[in-house]
């Protein structure tokens, strides 16, 4: 007997029995980039471990691109549970679990290693948990890496140069508070708003990570990337609360090791991006600098006063404890 003719003969005798068929239990992922992106990546390793562990006990429905809406919508979605799993940066995180907006603070992060160490480690850990109380279970910190600024108006080289810049942001009051310090014109507004913007003349620019800028092909619609490394950039994998409950426990460690795996996948994307990304911007067009220590200084300098309210807003024990971490 066959595994599929099996399975009918399974099924036939549970309706026979009076007994529904086992279903599938739908898992709707939304995120807001394309599928070859590291958003896309992640996603597709996150279903292929749970598949490989569980069967066919899930199914998996991807939403990339913004299929599901903004990520504002999509989180929205996971608290209501209509939505079972997304992939999404940090800023929108912030006006839902307020804490995780420490992770946005320009100039914490020396490296990629050292971002990691601390979202893996106590710290990171302890702001995860926080989901808990607003509807959704966070699995795992992810990355897009350090954010860069890209514009049609002028190179950027000091802080003088962004004076007046009409600057794409995400809703996020950590990256608008050092903006506006600086002098920019911040615009928060939603990703699937950003390329026609910026066709548009809307906004003259924006900062993403390279993994974002080159996965969407920016350089089609911007001119100048600087290469600022201003802000790192945490995603979460998350799902939704009532989803996360309904698991069992097996299922729920399977959810996990899927989550691990996922970020590693992602990690490995942002890797190899930061490796390739500039020369490949710079094949397309783009006109590329990176600033100096010296003028990463200089923009230090221009966002004391942001740093003042940081201190007030997460205490500046634990921007230190950052800070110094080894």
């Amino acid at each position: 007997m066959t595994f599929a003719y099996r399975g009918l003969a399974s099924a036939s005798l549970l309706l026979a029995m009076g007994l529904p068929a086992l279903a599938q239990t739908d898992v709707k992922i939304g995120y807001a980039l394309a599928p070859d992106s590291h958003y896309g990546v992640a996603a597709a390793r996150f279903e292929e471990v749970v598949t490989a562990e569980t069967g066919d006990d899930f199914a998996f429905k991807h939403f990339p691109s913004s299929g599901l809406g903004g990520e504002r919508e999509v989180i929205e979605g996971l608290q209501l549970g209509t939505i079972e799993a997304t992939i999404v940066s940090s800023g929108t995180l912030a006006n839902f679990v307020p804490d995780t907006g420490v992770f946005d603070i320009p100039f914490l992060f020396r490296d990629l290693d050292h971002a990691r160490a601390v979202l893996d480690g106590q710290i990171g850990q302890d702001i995860l948990a926080k989901f808990d109380d607003v509807g959704m279970h966070a699995l795992a910190w992810g990355e897009q890496g350090f954010r860069h600024i890209t514009n049609n108006r002028n190179a950027i080289e000091t802080p003088a140069d962004v004076e007046g810049l009409k600057l794409r942001t995400m809703e996020n009051p950590v990256h608008l508070a050092a903006f506006n310090a600086m002098g920019a014109a911040p615009t928060p507004m939603a990703w699937p708003e950003v390329i026609s913007s910026l066709q548009q003349g809307v906004i003259d620019g924006q900062e993403n990570p390279l993994s974002v800028i080159v996965s969407v092909k920016l350089d089609e619609v911007q001119k100048y990337l600087t290469l600022s490394g201003h802000v790192y950039s945490p995603a979460v994998l998350l799902v939704s609360g009532p989803f996360w409950a309904g698991l069992d426990d097996d299922q729920k460690a399977v959810f996990e090791k899927a989550a691990a795996e996922a970020v590693a996948a992602m990690r490995d994307y942002v890797d190899n991006v930061e490796t390739t990304g500039v020369e490949t911007l710079r094949e397309r067009g783009m006109e590329v600098n990176a600033l100096s220590p010296e003028q990463k200084a200089a923009f230090q300098s221009s966002i004391a006063s942001a740093y003042e309210g940081y201190y007030q807003t997460y205490g500046k024990d634990l921007v230190d404890s950052i800070v110094n971490f080894e």
